[in-house]
């Protein structure tokens, strides 16, 4: 449905985003500070140059799933994403058999038939539930990683300690509240912003790459250490964990799929835009590792703590080395400029979900509302930005660790199942775009999911999991609060 029409002349969403901007959107998202942050994380988790083989494994799973993510947006573009994915995906469940008994078996009151759309709700809602922690935790490490970039200008050339508490605070909340003052505009405004942030995210990933091939050292790059591929537990857990990071790096190919109610001709733009995010940011990625690792020891920022602080503005050092101090600055600002483009794309489309989940209903009446001028979510950016600032207040590598366990059960693993789902369901759902080879993508993306998942600290699944029963928990005081399925009565069901 085109949404740049309204009745009575009520606040509408524009439809704005053509390919080029839709891709930049993206891939300002992808590339970020990531692959500037998390080298260090990554050599760390195998401790060599082996590590990048978690590169690999990252990109084998987000390829599949940039499959998953373009079927599902070229069906049902709208505001959310996969918030309207599960609940269109699973809305159709009914579960009848299973429901009926464990009715009879446990004589419960409750109404545990999974109506048409029952499933799709709770799914939908657990969705939001997770967001509302994964959401502004991806954010905040951008928030981070311009806090740590922006350290080195001011203490190089002197790397004497990492940076404090108090400067990652303040960093935080300018830059955040910067963020939110960007975005708070007309769409056809941020489409032109968006596209200068790409810009500049290509040239600084450009100034990187073309360093790092002059000075490109193999012995430096290849220097791998006594039983790097000596295979183990400690070996498949370090590989999880550079996995890990590597799909934290990878995330963003998707984000055009929130805001499917601002993009023109979206069965064509979506798919596109996904596809060439992926390849072109998995082509950049390769390059800016080898061009760091290449050019500087590996030993000299891993592991990456607090006794080799250079961990955390690796490739402003990589510059000064080799062109010194004024240079090194120059790229720096150029690694903040991207790394606030990312977190403009991030927000730009999470301020969207929270939105379209209570417009349809999903979620406090509130966040549905729309500024009578700019035509933009304003409530929904406002909250999700402050949240995300105070989420920068926790170390990185648990902000990576939580955002990742979170999303992959409910996220993308729910998507996967959701594609199978709307075609057995609604076989006759117009589909612009279809997954390739169907199903082999999915299977791949989902055992990758699952690896992902099962090679986390016991600790973070653990709070995943508490996280999802608290979903549940909040799920039904909210149905019963509203006087939804479970806590209404059964209507009566057609004879077939």
């Amino acid at each position: 449905m085109n949404k740049e029409q309204a009745p009575d002349g009520a606040p509408h969403l524009i439809r704005h985003f053509n390919t080029l901007q839709a891709t930049a959107l993206n891939m300002s998202n992808m590339i970020g500070i990531g692959p500037f942050l998390t080298i260090p994380l990554l050599i760390s988790a195998l401790g060599g140059p082996q590590a990048m083989l978690g590169w690999l494994i990252a990109l084998l799973i987000v390829i599949p799933d940039g499959l998953v993510w373009s079927e599902l947006g070229a069906a049902m573009p709208g505001s959310g994403g996969s918030y309207v994915y599960l609940r269109e995906g699973f809305g159709r469940v009914t579960f009848r058999r299973l429901m009926a008994f464990l009715r009879r078996r446990f004589s419960l009151r409750l109404n545990l038939r999974f109506e048409r759309g029952a499933f799709g709700r709770l799914m939908a809602f657990l969705f939001i539930w997770q967001f509302i922690i994964s959401g502004p935790l991806e954010i905040a490490s951008g928030y981070i990683g311009f806090a740590q970039y922006l350290d080195y200008i001011w203490k190089a050339p002197q790397f004497t300690a990492p940076i404090g508490g108090i400067k990652v605070y303040s960093v935080a909340i300018v830059i955040g509240l910067i963020n939110i003052a960007l975005l708070y505009r007309q769409i056809t405004r941020i489409g032109k912003i968006t596209v200068s942030l790409w810009i500049g995210t290509l040239l600084t990933t450009g100034a990187v790459i073309l360093t790092g091939a002059l000075h490109f050292d193999p012995k430096i790059a290849f220097d791998f250490p006594p039983g790097a591929f000596n295979f183990s537990t400690g070996f498949l857990f370090g590989l999880g964990a550079a996995s890990r990071i590597g799909v934290y790096d990878y995330l963003g190919y998707y984000d055009i799929c929130y805001i499917g109610d601002e993009v023109k001709n979206p069965g064509r733009t979506i798919p596109r835009s996904v596809i060439i995010s992926v390849i072109a940011v998995a082509v950049i990625y390769v390059a800016i590792n080898f061009s760091i690792i290449g050019t500087i020891p590996w030993r000299e920022f891993a592991p990456a703590d607090e006794k080799k602080p250079l961990s955390d503005f690796v490739v402003s050092v990589m510059m000064e080395r080799i062109y010194g101090s004024k240079v090194a600055t120059g790229v720096t600002v150029m690694i903040l400029w991207t790394a606030l483009g990312s977190c403009f794309a991030l927000l730009l489309g999470y301020s969207r979900i929270p939105f379209a989940a209570a417009r349809d209903g999903y979620f406090f009446k509130v966040f549905s509302r729309l500024h009578p001028k700019h035509n933009i979510p304003h409530v929904s950016l406002l909250v999700i930005g402050v949240v995300a600032i105070i989420c920068s207040f926790f170390s990185l590598g648990t902000v990576i660790d939580v955002l990742i366990a979170t999303r992959i059960i409910v996220q993308f693993v729910g998507q996967i199942f959701a594609v199978a789902s709307l075609r057995k369901n609604a076989p006759n759902l117009e589909r612009p775009y279809r997954i390739w080879l169907y199903p082999l993508p999915s299977l791949i993306a989902l055992a990758g999911w699952l690896f992902i998942y099962l090679t986390l600290d016991h600790k973070i699944i653990l709070f995943s999991l508490v996280a999802l029963a608290a979903g549940v928990v909040s799920f039904l005081a909210w149905s019963r609060g509203a006087s939804k399925w479970p806590f209404t009565a059964p209507s009566p069901i057609p004879n077939r």
